[in-house]
């Protein structure tokens, strides 16, 4: 387990449990209990300090090596999954991916982002910052989806689209404004789940769905804090500061109506218990994608554009 710098203190208890657990003794019954008494005092801990996390904290929580991937998601909440790879006119982008799959029997399309888990992983996914090919790969997937009548599931999680040359060469911005355009145009129902970070407009082309979620702890925005820093502040020093007025936690986007829902994780995190988060989110998409099934392609469409337009509104 990777610990983050303000679980110190839950580090140190749990590494006392693991040694109570190792030790041999002849009092088997005073261990026992000593060890029950740090467990729940380590519940307690983990309770109180996730719930009032920082938005900074949040973000590093968000950025955590151990929270579940694309790959965990597929393996625990679709079946029958069926990779689907390349945009048919330049590459294959495994900063995205795709395919078709079952989830609780219904046929979906499952899209997104990949980071990678180690090194080799990371470069080969280039860290979840897509390319011009995968947004393109995705708008394939979303007509592929339209054409069978299929609804779509997103998992977001990327710090942003990939700002390099060959990148902005191949029409960078344009992807990323035509998958947002199909999102926004599709006829089947979308489901957008930010999992982990949701960044910039390399988020929103994977987000601009019918009902966006947000697990408890992922974040989202148009710019990383350290961004945002150095912009304003010409120094990432003042990325805590920018992450607290960026208002990029789930909690702070649910009352600006800019989500739908917020997932609750275990305790201490999704990146403590997947099989939780698996639960958890399976349950907010089923009722998602029940809710929309009954809706006419129209009626999906229009909620859809009428939802995003709101955004912003005061007073009107």
């Amino acid at each position: 387990m990777t610990y983050l710098d303000f679980e110190k203190p839950i580090a140190e208890l749990e590494s006392r449990i693991r040694d109570m657990k190792n030790l041999e003794s002849g009092d088997e019954l005073n261990i026992a209990e000593e060890i029950g008494r740090l467990e729940r005092k380590l519940d307690k801990l983990l309770r109180d300090t996730y719930k009032s996390l920082t938005p900074w904290q949040k973000i590093k929580v968000a950025r955590h090596p151990n929270r579940p991937h694309f790959p965990d998601f597929i393996k625990g909440l679709i079946t029958d999954f069926m990779p689907l790879c390349g945009d048919r006119a330049f590459a294959d982008d495994a900063a995205i991916t795709g395919g078709l799959g079952r989830f609780k029997g219904q046929s979906v399309m499952v899209i997104g982002h990949e980071k990678g888990s180690d090194t080799q992983s990371r470069l080969k996914h280039n860290f979840g910052m897509a390319r011009p090919e995968g947004y393109r790969k995705a708008i394939r997937l979303f007509k592929l989806a339209e054409q069978f009548d299929i609804p779509v599931i997103t998992l977001v999680d990327t710090s942003g689209a990939y700002p390099g040359i060959g990148a902005e060469e191949r029409g960078q911005a344009e992807a990323i404004a035509r998958s947002t355009e199909a999102c926004l145009g599709l006829k089947v129902p979308l489901v957008s789940v930010i999992v982990g970070e949701g960044g910039s407009g390399g988020a929103v082309a994977l987000a601009a769905g019918n009902r966006i979620m947000m697990l408890e702890h992922a974040v989202y925005s148009v710019i990383s804090p350290e961004g945002c820093a150095s912009i304003l502040w010409r120094t990432a020093d003042k990325a805590e500061e920018a992450a607290g007025a960026l208002k990029i936690t789930a909690q702070d986007l649910l009352k600006l109506n800019v989500i739908d829902e917020v997932i609750p994780e275990p305790v201490g995190g999704a990146h403590r218990d997947h099989e939780k988060t698996m639960t958890a989110l399976g349950k907010s998409l089923d009722q998602a994608l029940n809710d929309l099934s009954a809706l006419s392609a129209e009626k999906l469409r229009s909620l859809r554009r009428e939802k995003f337009l709101n955004m912003g509104r005061v007073g009107l």
